[in-house]
C-alpha cells in the first residue's frame, strides 16, 4: 500500500446544510460518519426529487449551528442566529426558518443520514488552497463541507483515486466512487453565508466543475485527524 495523504480535519453536519462541526476523531460506519445529516428539513410543497432546504434556497441556514448535548443517547440542538438553544424538533425552531423561507416545511429524521450524493465526502487541503488562489479569495476550506479534509503532496491530487480503495487509519477502507460535482453551496462562507461566486467560476473554468471525492465505506473503523492515508494496491 502507498500512503497518499494524512487526515487534516475530520467534520460532520447533523443537520443538512446547517453549520457543521470539527472532531477529533469519530468511528467511521458503514453509513457514514455517525450523525452526520442526520436530520434534514424538506419543503413541504416540493415535487422535486431533491426536497431539502439548503443553502441553495436559504443561505441563513449555514448561520444555525447544530451540536450533540452529550447525553448517553444524545440530542441534537440548535443554536439560533439570536443565540437561542432549541431542540432540533421543535415547533419554535420549524417556524423560524418557515418564516425565514416563506413555506412550509417538515423534519426529516434518517439514521443512514441524508446525502446528496454518498456517505463520505474529501477533499485535500491543497485543492481548496488552489482554488482560493484561482479565484482570489481567502481560503476557507469549510465551503466545501466535506466530511475528511487531507493533506496530500499536490493539489487535486485525490481526482486520481476514482475507483480506487482506500484505507484511513488502522482499519477504515472507503472506496472512491466518483469525483465531486460542485454547486452554488461552495460560494457560501460556512459561517456567516455571504456569497462568493468567483469559488464557484474558478471551479467551472479551471476545473470542470470537479473538486474532492465521495466515497462508500466498506470496511469501518475509527479515522482521527492525523491518520495514514493509503491506496490499497
Amino acid at each position: 500500500m502507498t500512503q497518499v495523504a494524512t487526515v487534516a480535519a475530520v467534520w460532520r453536519y447533523p443537520v443538512k446544510s446547517m453549520r457543521g462541526e470539527a472532531l477529533d476523531g469519530a468511528e467511521l460506519t458503514l453509513q457514514g460518519l455517525p450523525h452526520d445529516r442526520k436530520y434534514a428539513f424538506v419543503q413541504a410543497r416540493s415535487k422535486s426529487p431533491f426536497p431539502w432546504l439548503t443553502g441553495r434556497e436559504l443561505p441563513a441556514l449555514l448561520t444555525y449551528r447544530p451540536f450533540l448535548d452529550g447525553a448517553e443517547r444524545p440530542r441534537v440542538l440548535v443554536k439560533t442566529p439570536a443565540g437561542a438553544e432549541l431542540p432540533i424538533d421543535s415547533d419554535d425552531l420549524r417556524a423560524e426558518l418557515e418564516s425565514a423561507f416563506g413555506a412550509p416545511l417538515f423534519l426529516l429524521r434518517d439514521h443512514r443520514g441524508n446525502p446528496d450524493v454518498a456517505q463520505l465526502s474529501l477533499i485535500s487541503l491543497g485543492t481548496t488552497r488552489q482554488l482560493a488562489e484561482e479565484s482570489g479569495t481567502p481560503p476557507e476550506p469549510g465551503r466545501f463541507r466535506a466530511n475528511l479534509y487531507l493533506e496530500t503532496d499536490a493539489p487535486f491530487a485525490e481526482h486520481a483515486w476514482v475507483g480506487r480503495v482506500l484505507r484511513i487509519g488502522s482499519r477504515a477502507r472507503v472506496a472512491v466512487t466518483e469525483a465531486d460535482d460542485r454547486c452554488v453551496m461552495l460560494t457560501l462562507h460556512p459561517q456567516t453565508a455571504a456569497a462568493a461566486p468567483e469559488v464557484l467560476r474558478a471551479v467551472v473554468q479551471h476545473h470542470a466543475n470537479l473538486a474532492g471525492i465521495y466515497g462508500a465505506v466498506i470496511s469501518p473503523g475509527p479515522v482521527r485527524v492525523g491518520d495514514a492515508v493509503t491506496i490499497e494496491d
